[in-house]
């Protein structure tokens, strides 16, 4: 058994690890689902916290690969463009949560933003008819509780919840250069959509509170987005296309992840903590999602239906994301932690997001019991590669650009405060 720990700031150190670092992980993912606060030692207790996050991805040798005039159902030859852009815009990530605890029960209610992207090379480069800008934003209210009872030297805690989830985002790339052309409109097309759904958790864990051991093993179900709807904005193209020079409404269906996590921590010698998690997220449920006209619902909308307008080309793989790190108590007042996390890329030929290395410090302040002070940061690589053309189940995506990517850096910082009583 590990050593005892001599000081109860250091059993909070699980907490604070995940705050220790700042994620900018694959797919959709800015931290996913968060409940450590759940296992405060507190009866009561409440924490905001916010993340700002500063990835710096540079596309380069950026080639239009789809130089058909519009005429010809092309969207026209963009390589006397700019053959390079920086892709990734700057976000912050806010959390707020509240936890009650009676006896062997506790409850947390928080909210949180598990979920977005934001990207945004802009319209000058040769890539503009694959993204102009992209921005989808969650909103996610859950309620996680559990129940403990004593199991050999320590607890074991069973655990519950439920979240509802809000989605919504828009995408605007350049359809079209023949309004360039003629002078008229800007050739440019936008997608907007929303949805909302429910989700559901269950999990359990072990701890021994006074070794600051405890393992968790936490299960998040999908989140059915099946009543995706929105409009394809095309007012500002000719009407050469079938759908041009005008809005139309469209629908579909997607699904958030379903993720599995296990976080692991231990007292290894007096005021000296390790903790570590490894953690599946399902990101390949996100491939391609068509979108179609609202006139054909009762029709199959497919990627290969003759009815799709528009898609949201992702073609994810399966994430997957191990942390491991030492936490340190210092005095009554002072703790810190730092970590070394890798995020395997969820790109695989197509997109941008590649496996990356993120070395994470935080240290937190607790000027009196009640009150905890956190602050973090983090600098990371986002490993090179390249994007072009990728074929998923007989259909073809890609092909409209490619371009090549080095290694880029990430930053990132983070503050919360906790009051608890």
């Amino acid at each position: 058994m590990a050593s005892r720990m001599t000081s109860a700031g250091v059993l909070s150190l699980a907490l604070f690890s995940t705050l220790a670092q700042p994620s900018f992980a694959g797919g959709l993912d800015r931290g996913g689902y968060n409940i450590d606060l759940l296992f405060d030692q507190s009866r009561f207790s409440a924490q905001a916290a916010v993340f700002y996050v500063m990835p710096q991805r540079e596309l380069k040798n950026v080639r239009d690969t789809n130089t058909r005039s519009p005429l010809l159902g092309g969207d026209g030859n963009l390589n006397g463009r700019p053959n390079h852009a920086d892709d990734t815009e700057n976000y912050a990530v806010p959390y707020l949560g509240l936890k009650a605890g009676y006896e062997d029960f506790d409850c947390l209610l928080d909210y949180s933003e598990p979920f977005g992207a934001h990207t945004n090379p802009g319209i000058n480069w040769a890539g503009a008819n694959n993204n102009i800008e992209t921005k989808i934003e969650t909103h996610n209210y859950a309620t996680t509780c559990s129940y403990k009872f004593d199991v050999g030297p320590g607890q074991l805690r069973l655990i519950g919840g439920a979240f509802y989830q809000e989605v919504e985002g828009f995408k605007e790339r350049l359809v079209s250069t023949l309004p360039i052309t003629l002078g008229t409109g800007t050739g440019v097309g936008r997608l907007d959509l929303e949805d909302n759904g429910w989700g559901w958790r269950t999990g359990i864990a072990y701890e021994i509170p006074e070794y600051a051991l405890r393992a968790s093993l936490v299960y998040n179900s999908r989140v059915k987005y099946d009543s995706l709807s929105g409009t394809v904005d095309l007012t500002q193209v000719p009407v050469v296309p079938v759908f041009g020079g005008r809005v139309t409404s469209v629908f579909g269906e997607a699904e958030a992840p379903d993720s599995l996590e296990l976080k692991v921590q231990s007292g290894i010698a007096p005021d000296w903590l390790a903790f570590g998690s490894v953690k599946w997220t399902n990101w390949s449920v996100l491939q391609s999602i068509p979108l179609c006209p609202v006139s054909t619902k009762g029709r199959a909308c497919t990627s290969s239906s003759p009815t799709k307008l528009t898609s949201l080309d992702l073609l994810y793989q399966d994430g997957w994301t191990v942390t491991g790190g030492i936490g340190h108590k210092f005095n009554e007042q002072w703790t810190g932690a730092v970590s070394l996390t890798w995020d395997r890329g969820t790109s695989h030929g197509y997109g941008a997001q590649t496996d990356t290395w993120t070395v994470g410090l935080g240290a937190a302040y607790n000027p009196t019991d009640n009150i905890e002070w956190r602050v973090a940061g983090a600098l990371g690589v986002l490993t090179s590669g390249s994007s072009g053309v990728l074929v998923e189940d007989g259909v073809t995506y890609g092909n409209d650009v490619s371009y090549d990517f080095g290694n880029d850096l990430v930053a990132a910082v983070s503050t919360s405060i906790k009051v608890k009583f």
